[in-house]
């Protein structure tokens, strides 16, 4: 198991690695003035001039990626270009928000998927096909679409929830609630029926395996064969599935807190790329792909311990 764990944790390394450095070499490819973006378009050209060199924007791309490399294993993100905020801090401030709304609806599509997908392996008929329509229906409504018409209906129609986010320094649970509700929601209806799928899809695989039959020839009761059996030889599948929807979502929140105006690491990184703040976006990058590493790690150990053959993959 040490060596598994070694391996996978290298595998993440390495991604952490090729990700900072595309990140970082596509925040140049526009061409975009960063220091002109910092000055204003009133600023000179010498003054233009100074403050690239102030910011290292002169040098080679490859000596800067290095320093905010050396920079970065030491803890030091830097600070801000355009206020004096330092990057760990402004992160840390959103973080919170993003993987509460992601971590909601990542439990709650875990368990309506995993009911809604067991249901259907085991009863079939109708409610098998009315899961696979779902699943079709579900993945053609983009989320974005999803968000906006909840948002038409229960904030400005019915006035049950708010548009927009309330979340503030210091505000309390009310406001986490009705805040994310909707969100939630949003991100949750677009991935269960997937995620139902293919669950359902692990669990007819293994009710197809001889040791189902074996069980049901010992007189094994089909309660204690699917809880005792069948799901342990499923979980994997849905381990996996979860983690991919988990990353997914991590990268699809951004739509979403921009459409509810929630305040978190989505919504830092699309307005910190929209000016060229690279230690904001770097930093966004550091952290998200550190919590894609962990997530896969956790899920890797679990599926290790569930199905010992995958530890010699």
């Amino acid at each position: 198991m040490l060596t598994f764990t070694l391996k996978r944790l290298g595998s993440g390394v390495l991604l952490l690695a090729v990700i900072s450095a595309i990140a970082y070499a596509l925040l140049f490819a526009s061409g975009t003035n960063i220091a002109r973006n910092i000055l204003g378009e009133t600023a000179t050209e010498e003054q233009v001039l100074l403050k690239q060199q102030e910011l290292g924007l002169d040098r080679p791309l490859w000596e800067q990626y290095g320093d905010w490399v050396t920079s970065a294993i030491t803890g030091d993100l830097g600070r801000s270009w355009f206020g004096a905020e330092t990057v760990a801090g402004a992160v840390a401030s959103r973080l919170p928000v993003t993987l509460t709304l992601i971590v909601a609806a990542i439990l709650l599509t875990a368990l309506l998927a995993t009911a809604l997908g067991v249901t259907a392996a085991v009863k079939r008929g109708w409610v098998d096909r009315t899961l696979q329509v779902s699943a079709v229906v579900g993945d053609a409504i983009p989320g974005f679409v999803l968000a906006i018409a909840l948002v038409f209906v229960f904030a400005l129609q019915l006035r049950l929830l708010p548009a927009i986010s309330t979340i503030a320094p210091g505000a309390g649970a009310q406001a986490w609630i009705t805040s994310l509700s909707l969100p939630i929601i949003a991100i949750v209806v677009n991935a269960v029926t997937s995620s139902a799928q293919q669950i359902r899809s692990a669990v007819i695989a293994q009710y197809e395996r001889d040791f189902v039959r074996t069980l049901r020839s010992r007189g094994l009761g089909e309660r204690e064969i699917l809880l005792k059996h069948v799901l342990r030889g499923a979980s994997p599948a849905g381990l996996t599935v979860l983690s991919l929807q988990f990353i997914g979502m991590l990268g699809g929140v951004v739509i979403i807190e921009r459409i509810f105006a929630i305040p978190g690491i989505g919504n830092l990184a699309v307005t910190a790329t929209q000016v060229g703040d690279v230690p904001i976006v770097m930093g966004v990058v550091l952290y998200t792909v550190v919590i894609v590493v962990i997530v896969n790690l956790l899920v890797d150990l679990l599926n290790g311990w569930l199905n010992p053959k995958v530890r010699v993959a």
